[in-house]
């Protein structure tokens, strides 16, 4: 099969958490981000945050990692062929206006959000002075929102297509004559670096309060897509009724993916759907729109742009 897609889609348990806490709103008041419905949610920005670091990690206890490394996310580099964020995740440099300084983000996320609506409770937290002098810190009391629990619904999506490939086009003039691809990596370490963003939705982490509260991301169900087109529409499979999980399946089916549903609550599980994915996942190929270009850096390939 020839891969254009990767999709995960996932359910986890947040307990007692406030894993992407809002601003002081109220004063001393911490308060936890809430729709108006209602349902706590972790933002776009977060979810990319926590995916990241996981990618990091795994990255580097990857025999096979070479120079390759995850920046900052306030300073990612335009190097695709070895900053796995700035290939990943994009990148905008305004200063240089021209092909080099932007990329759109192969990698995608939503926002994970509360299935049901929560209960929001309080904690109050107490500062005592137990230092006398003058330039201690009066005694403080304040007080901190967090969730009872959450079902959390959250999406990742791959493109394989500008998996570590770049696309220019190609002007005449002031009209579009056509498209040019620009490989930044063989296919050896694309599909390792597909490997490392799959294993990396089963590890998510490092949300807000991390030090404080261990709040884990890791699924409680999944069910992983590998597409034949790009398509997200299988993300909705979990807030979706029997019927319409159904009829998306059935979608699948008609056009060739290949899918893999894990449920730690039933025989198959988590771990299953995922040893299972990345086995199918070793032994197919991904969709490559540059027809095998001679690989360069991100550098050669814009450095007239």
């Amino acid at each position: 099969m020839e891969i254009k897609g990767i999709l995960v889609t996932a359910l986890a348990p947040f307990e007692n958490h406030i894993a992407n806490g809002g601003e002081k709103l109220l004063g001393n008041a911490s308060s936890i981000k809430r729709r108006p419905d209602g349902r706590v949610y972790v933002s776009g920005q977060m979810q990319r945050h926590v995916l990241f670091s996981a990618i990091d990690r795994l990255n580097l206890a990857d025999p096979n990692h070479g120079d390759t490394f995850v920046s900052n996310g306030d300073g990612v580099s335009n190097q695709i062929e070895r900053d796995l964020r700035a290939d990943m995740g994009g990148f905008m440099h305004p200063s240089k206006g021209d092909y080099s300084g932007r990329r759109t983000a192969p990698l995608s996320v939503t926002p994970a959000v509360a299935v049901n609506v929560s209960e929001v409770g309080r904690d109050l937290l107490v500062r005592l002075k137990m230092d006398k002098t003058e330039s201690s810190q009066d005694q403080a009391l304040a007080t901190k929102e967090f969730s009872e629990y959450d079902l959390m619904h959250m999406n990742f999506f791959l493109d394989i297509s500008a998996l570590s490939i770049s696309k220019a086009f190609k002007y005449e003039g002031s009209f579009n004559l056509g498209t040019q691809y620009f490989k930044h990596a063989n296919e050896e370490e694309r599909k390792r670096r597909a490997r490392l963003y799959l294993e990396a939705t089963k590890s998510m982490n490092d949300y807000a309060n991390q030090a404080r509260n261990a709040v884990s991301g890791e699924p409680q169900q999944v069910l992983i897509v590998f597409d034949t087109i790009l398509s997200r529409k299988a993300s909705r499979f979990f807030t979706a009724d029997e019927q319409e999980q159904k009829n998306i399946l059935a979608e699948l089916d008609a056009r060739g993916a290949v899918y893999f549903i894990g449920n730690d609550k039933s025989g198959k599980s988590i771990a299953d759907a995922y040893q299972k994915a990345l086995a199918f996942l070793e032994k197919n190929t991904l969709f490559d729109p540059s027809n095998n270009a001679e690989v360069k850096t991100f550098q050669e390939a814009f450095a007239n742009a």
